[in-house]
């Protein structure tokens, strides 16, 4: 069980990353940084995008429009704080019994 617990971490740090190279990504974008034309940056963008759209699509569902300011990164952080301090919990209980 404690393996498995250690998978699911492993996975929350993972889409943490990509959500973190994401956010860093668009704003490199925007100020024009990094631009969509050259190919490289197109094809990081296009995949991150695959990568996290499915996760960000039904957080901005739920959340108002707030124009251009996109708050599912932030919700989506926030639920993976609290996946790992209950991942974290079990996996204490399970190691003191």
């Amino acid at each position: 069980m404690i393996l498995i617990i250690d998978i699911l971490q492993l996975l929350l740090s993972v889409a943490w990353f990509f959500a973190i190279a994401h956010i860093i990504m668009s704003w490199l974008i925007n100020f024009g940084v990094l631009n969509l034309h050259q190919p490289i940056v197109a094809q990081l963008w296009d995949g991150l995008n695959r990568i996290l759209e499915p996760a960000y699509a039904p957080i901005r569902r739920v959340l108002p429009n707030t124009g251009a300011l996109d708050l599912a990164p932030l919700v989506f952080f926030l639920g993976i704080i609290i996946a790992r301090m209950i991942l974290a919990s079990w996996q204490r209980s399970l190691l003191l019994g």
